[in-house]
């Protein structure tokens, strides 16, 4: 692989944590929480995070480093048998990223739609809000496809620059200016009532709002926050140069995470609590939610808007060209294939997915192709938060602690890990994660 194929170190941390930032931490991490409960669910999530996600990344990235491949040759490259069987595990991830970056893109063009908004005239109240936002989901198809489609030319054209000019370029500009935006609407934040009760909720503890089901959607969280289980990390890290500090850009990693979605969830339930809405509003606390807050500010509303949908799309942006490098870098070194062929390849495929993904929510066509009793988009989203990501996280744990040599992971953990601390997570990758995300995931399925 040339030098110029290669993230430097900061480049690395920059875009993996913006792929691990994305629509999780700003969009899905405020929501789930509020439909939890808060801060004892944001403690539960760490919890989970230190235990199951930042052990099963270390597996990810050592397979990437190890292998300098694709996650398909990733696997058989480094399977002393099996090959066949385990380069179908690292293909799921694979396509998993595909599958996800399909109604991923449709949500970014949402993100789009709402920066246009956000210069006019917001929705006076709630009702307006939530009428404005179906009206556009489940009416306005050639409204949601054009701004669809002008999400999907900026992710092509960035993955077209490769990894040094493209990938790593944009991430070094948009996760820094994603964190003075929301550090700005943090210190905005300060002034305003609800800010007291946005901290009490997030941070003071009510351990009586947690059960069963917070379990899986912790995990759910930390794996789509943290971009596990398809084929994210390996890519990056195939790509990672040799001097990197291994242990310490995973912890940075996650830090920026964590931290970036808690400024995110003072931000936005400040707003919530400052007008006396529901915490707990599911999906539409940033479209349909947010607008009215922000309109009920006047002309500083539409700034704030603006600022924090800008910023969302950032974060998006850097998540989505994430998840669909790993299916294009494969294509590139399993056939031989031009970046501008692969990106022909796999984006027509999921051009296509984001199409389907658009009408699944329009009146009187949607329910022509539902898939289990949902309809497409809600398909996609289940399979893919609730199966696909566990299972690629699991294949990963196990792949590293039973079939990758010992001797090799110490070698490559070695210079950053003392010997207590590297035994420690290899009995979690080997044993404890694999078991607590297979748990969780059938609790969660079927019961």
């Amino acid at each position: 692989m040339s030098k110029n194929e290669h993230f430097s170190k900061l480049g690395y941390v920059l875009a993996v944590a913006g792929s691990a930032v994305g629509l999780g931490a700003i969009w899905k991490f405020p929501y789930v929480v509020g439909q939890n409960g808060g801060s004892a669910f944001v403690l539960l999530y760490i919890l989970i995070c230190a235990v199951v996600a930042i052990p099963v990344f270390l597996a990810e990235l050592s397979i990437g480093k190890l292998s300098e491949s694709d996650s398909v040759n990733a696997f058989r490259k480094l399977a002393v048998k099996n090959k066949g069987f385990w380069g179908c595990v690292g293909g799921l991830t694979m396509v998993t990223a595909a599958l996800i970056s399909g109604y991923y893109l449709v949500i970014i063009g949402w993100v789009y739609k709402y920066i246009v908004l956000s210069f006019g005239s917001l929705p006076a109240n709630i009702d307006d809000s939530k009428s404005y936002f179906l009206e556009f989901l489940t009416k306005d198809a050639l409204g949601q496809f054009i701004f669809y489609a002008l999400a999907f030319a900026s992710c092509i054209y960035i993955l077209s620059r490769g990894v040094k000019s493209g990938i790593e370029k944009v991430s070094m500009v948009m996760m820094p200016a994603l964190f003075v935006m929301l550090m700005l609407m943090l210190f905005y934040s300060f002034s305003m009532d609800g800010f007291s009760k946005a901290a009490s909720f997030l941070l003071i503890p009510d351990f009586s709002k947690i059960g069963l089901d917070s379990f899986l959607s912790a995990l759910g969280l930390a794996f789509f926050t943290m971009s596990l289980g398809m084929a994210v990390i390996i890519t990056y890290s195939a790509s990672l140069s040799n001097d990197t500090n291994l242990v310490r850009s995973t912890l940075s990693v996650v830090g920026i995470n964590i931290i970036i979605a808690i400024i995110a969830g003072l931000v936005i339930f400040t707003f919530v609590f400052q007008f006396d809405a529901q915490p707990s509003q599911g999906v539409g606390l940033v479209f349909m939610s947010l607008p009215t807050l922000f309109g009920n500010l006047g002309f500083v509303g539409n700034i704030l808007a603006v600022v924090f949908f800008v910023a969302l799309s950032f974060a998006a942006l850097t998540s989505c060209i994430s998840i669909i490098e790993p299916f294009v870098f494969f294509l590139i070194r399993e056939f031989g294939f031009s970046r501008a062929k692969s990106l022909t390849i796999v984006g027509s495929g999921i051009f296509v997915l984001g199409i389907l993904c658009i009408f699944a929510n329009i009146e009187g066509v949607g329910d022509k192709y539902m898939v289990f009793g949902k309809d497409f988009f809600t398909f996609l989203d289940f399979t893919a938060e609730k199966i696909l990501l566990p299972l690629g996280g699991i294949g990963g744990a196990l792949f590293a602690g039973y079939i990758i040599r010992k001797e090799a992971l110490k070698t490559l953990f070695g210079p950053y890990m003392n010997d207590f601390a590297f035994n420690v997570w290899y009995i979690l990758i080997r044993f404890v994660s694999p078991i607590c995300v297979f748990g969780i995931m059938i609790k969660g399925l079927f019961f």
